[in-house]
């Protein structure tokens, strides 16, 4: 059995989307297909998008911070992990080996950030 040609998935997925502009499960697809090709920019395009249809969703912000992480935004990408954990994100176990968001393991704020989970996470478990 032979894999799906990546570009040949993301043409499928944009017709789609061309058509049902608003298909959540599309744009999901196509923003992991994009950033899995390298294609940095229209991956941060559709997680901006889900972020707007999904203003309240932990993993389309946590999506988003990975995108901007790549594009070396990092304050932004920061930003954008606060709102994740905000709204419940609490995998700490993947935060910290994601390979999208190791530019931001340096600093203060995202370590700041980290131990706040920490702490929260070990106060649920009392």
């Amino acid at each position: 059995m032979s894999e799906t040609d990546p570009q040949f998935e993301i043409q499928f997925f944009e017709s789609v989307l061309k058509r049902v502009p608003d298909y959540i499960n599309v744009i999901e697809i196509l923003g992991c297909l994009y950033t899995e090709t390298g294609q940095i920019d229209n991956g941060l395009r559709m997680d901006q998008t889900l972020v707007k249809i999904k203003p309240n969703d932990p993993t389309a912000h946590y999506n988003l911070a990975c995108s901007l992480a790549l594009k070396g935004q990092i304050a932004q990408s920061i930003a954008s992990l606060e709102d994740a954990i905000k709204l419940g994100y609490n995998d700490l176990e993947w935060l910290l080996q994601d390979d999208d968001i190791v530019s931001l393991h340096s600093d203060p704020k995202f370590k700041k950030l980290i131990n706040k989970l920490k702490t929260a996470l070990e106060k649920t478990q009392c």
